[in-house]
């Protein structure tokens, strides 16, 4: 949030020598970065969520072990591509 107060007091005290456009990549360079901070929390969350359930299914049943191990791994490739829609979304916000 200090990094939004900050962009937002330099852009304060440009006042009238920024041109819009100025303006524009200012909000859309907070934006995009707040987004995509918010996109990572998700997938953060998701995979640490995976992998401490296939550890723990792992050590309740080992002989499973090679089918969770498969499944968490295609668990974990669902879930960081969402992070990078996250990552699409932030450059499409960056540079659009």
């Amino acid at each position: 949030m200090e990094a939004l107060a900050t962009i937002a007091r330099i852009a304060a005290e440009a006042g009238d020598a920024a041109t819009p456009a100025d303006l524009k990549n200012t909000a859309a360079a907070a934006s995009a970065g707040y987004a995509y901070g918010l996109a990572a929390i998700g997938p953060g969350i998701g995979i640490g969520i995976i992998f401490g359930k296939a550890i723990e299914s792992m050590a309740r049943q080992p002989e499973a072990a090679g089918m969770v191990r498969t499944t968490m791994f295609l668990g974990v490739a669902f879930t960081e591509a969402l992070a990078l829609i996250g990552f699409v979304a932030f450059i499409l916000l960056k540079f659009a």
